[in-house]
């Protein structure tokens, strides 16, 4: 159917050691309970010790991170590159051959993943924002890495927005993510049409969803709206700006959001369900005004697993594993864009038993990437982003 900076004070290469328990939040809104114990600021976690060392710099709003399997890495740059960058940090130039990517405000070269196969067949997917006649959507392509990591050939889009809208240019979502059986989740952002829940909730419409595809871009007959008119590809929906993905150790998708003024939200995907934006949020509108009719929860949307009053602006995620920090397996990692830093949550039962800030001096994070020796790098998304090497401190 569809086809369709790092700031001045850590501006020294040298290894910060940055830790921080708990953050003053500030006020909630106060209008909103959570529905179940710990579902909004979970006990503080003991404070980690963590140094945080610069492993390449020079690099414009850094966007996504993938490890190849060599040991080296590829990084989208918002502006529209895509860069290869080596084991050692040094930074190489644009990989030729990305189709055109539409660079205007939130908009750009955005997310990247590489085929489980990779090794064997230099396989690469990543998510992009494109423009036509019809208005600004969010995009997914495929291709062929040569062996140099010069240039992407047999390059497919394999998704695009058949919503597109025009006069936009935020909230496109756009992390992709394999899931090793043959198939990519995709994330979209309502585009900016907060107040259109008719739009929103419709199941044929690809606007706040999460897509699930065969890596080819066609619709996998197991999904759970197969059959339903233009809603092949959904596997959830009622979602406002997907920004982090990624599977836990059992292959179930969870993801991070931006709420609006509160209301970020952690959320465990079942197939098919409805999360609820904008009927409902545990956010209000940037000026004050409640979302929809005011409700925080409903019975017939599913419940965050956790979420952030005051926000946490989440970017990308990772569920940890590996030997560096050997207390914090099966955590949840995620990258902050305001306060900043890095969220630590540790999980149990699939809620969420403490949290933990760190590094907040690193400010905006993009995305976080938990390398096979338990070390983490983080991009920062500012100006003169970079990418932070991060090991056990002192």
């Amino acid at each position: 159917m569809r086809l369709v900076s790092l700031l001045a004070v850590l501006a020294s290469p040298a290894i910060a050691t940055l830790a921080m328990a708990e953050v003053d939040q500030g006020p909630p809104n106060a209008s909103f309970a959570p529905a179940f114990p710990a579902q909004t600021r979970a006990p503080a976690l003991p404070v980690t010790a963590v140094s945080a060392s610069l492993f390449a710099g020079g690099l414009e709003n850094p966007w996504g991170i993938a490890t190849l399997p060599d040991g080296n890495y590829l990084v989208t740059e918002r502006p529209g590159r895509l860069r290869p960058v080596s084991a050692t940090g040094e930074v190489g130039a644009p990989i030729n051959g990305l189709p055109e990517v539409e660079t205007r405000q939130q908009g750009g070269l955005l997310d990247v993943a590489i085929s489980p196969e990779f090794a064997t067949d230099r396989r690469v997917f990543w998510t992009y924002a494109t423009d036509s006649w019809r208005g600004r959507a969010t995009a997914a392509a495929t291709g062929i890495l040569s062996a140099d990591a010069t240039r992407m050939t047999d390059v497919e889009v394999i998704f695009r927005q058949s919503q597109a809208i025009r006069g936009s240019g935020v909230h496109y979502g756009a992390r992709i993510v394999p899931d090793g059986a043959g198939h990519v989740f995709i994330t979209t952002g309502d585009r900016g049409m907060n107040d259109d829940a008719a739009l929103l909730m419709d199941p044929g419409e690809d606007l706040g969803k999460v897509m699930r595809l065969i890596a080819d871009g066609t619709e996998p007959a197991d999904n759970p709206l197969a059959g339903i008119a233009d809603a092949g590809d959904v596997w959830t929906l009622g979602h406002r700006n997907v920004q982090g993905a990624a599977l836990d150790g059992d292959g179930t998708l969870w993801t991070v959001e931006h709420g609006p003024r509160g209301g970020d939200e952690l959320n465990r995907l079942e197939p098919g369900a409805n999360h609820g934006w904008p009927v409902v949020s545990y956010g209000i509108d940037y000026g004050g005004d409640p979302v929809g009719g005011g409700l925080s929860n409903d019975p017939g949307f599913v419940e965050p697993v956790y979420y952030w009053d005051p926000v946490i602006a989440p970017g990308g995620m990772a569920f940890y594993a590996g030997a560096m920090f050997p207390d914090w397996q099966g955590d949840v990692l995620i990258a902050s864009l305001n306060p900043g830093g890095l969220v630590r949550l540790r999980m149990a039962d699939n809620r969420v038993a403490g949290e933990e800030r760190l590094l907040p001096d690193l400010g905006r994070v993009r995305d976080v990437e938990v390398l096979a020796d338990g070390s983490i790098l983080l991009l920062t998304d500012s100006g003169d982003g970079g990418i932070w090497r991060v090991t056990p401190g002192n």
